[in-house]
């Protein structure tokens, strides 16, 4: 699988990951990635090793009267949540950290439609990014926008292509304020994808504008 992959994740994500730092739905999407991606998995890897090894040397930090009750609030909080997922991906069209949150595969999936064809589901994370499925009907374009944040786009089924190249299955795209595209599905299948962003996108147009507080997006 890993060689038919072609948009990998940066260094600065999987580190971040690494770290237990990101949103719970950036968590997830380099979960589901790296379940498909053998070689950012061993990237992912390598950094779990190097800060094991980093802790390891530092043994003159200090630890404070509070660090204790600070640690229960970060994880209540789910600060530090991360998804695991070493291990390849489960059968099926939705990899496994998806399936866990769907429930089972594509079919379990509860869509709703938010015109053009187009279906979505909102899937529940923290309020730092939102997660989200994709069903792009084969051939559609999506409405041409923009980022006010980060939007992390990955295909599970399918592809689709924009001004920033041809992403199939596996391929992730990374989207920020300098990125404004429109992608249109390929016309051979039904693009499914998972997308997520710590900040709404940003519409030229007056319809898509208007649908954005209702379609949360």
């Amino acid at each position: 699988m890993s060689n038919s992959i072609k948009h990998h994740l940066n260094d600065a994500v999987l580190m971040a990951y690494s770290a237990g730092t990101l949103p719970e739905a950036f968590n997830l999407i380099v979960a589901t990635h790296i379940s498909l991606c053998d070689a950012c998995r061993a990237q992912a890897e390598s950094f779990d090793a190097l800060g094991g090894e980093l802790l390891d040397s530092d043994t003159e930090t200090s630890i404070s009267a509070n660090s204790f009750d600070d640690t229960l609030a970060l994880i209540a909080g789910g600060a530090v949540d991360r998804i695991q997922t070493q291990s390849p991906s489960a059968p099926g069209v939705l990899p496994k950290p998806v399936q866990d949150y769907v429930g089972g595969d594509l079919e379990s999936v509860k869509w709703k439609s938010i015109g053009m064809g187009v279906k979505q589901a909102i899937l529940p994370t923290s309020k730092e990014a939102s997660a989200r499925l994709l069903m792009i009907p084969a051939g559609t374009a999506m409405p041409d926008h923009g980022h006010h944040g980060t939007e992390m786009t990955m295909v599970l089924k399918g592809a689709f292509q924009d001004e920033d190249g041809y992403f199939a299955r596996g391929d992730v795209e990374i989207a920020d304020s300098d990125l404004h595209h429109t992608p249109v599905a390929d016309i051979h299948e039904d693009c499914v994808c998972l997308a997520v962003a710590d900040a709404p996108l940003q519409f030229d147009r007056l319809i898509p504008k208007i649908a954005q507080r209702f379609l949360r997006i």
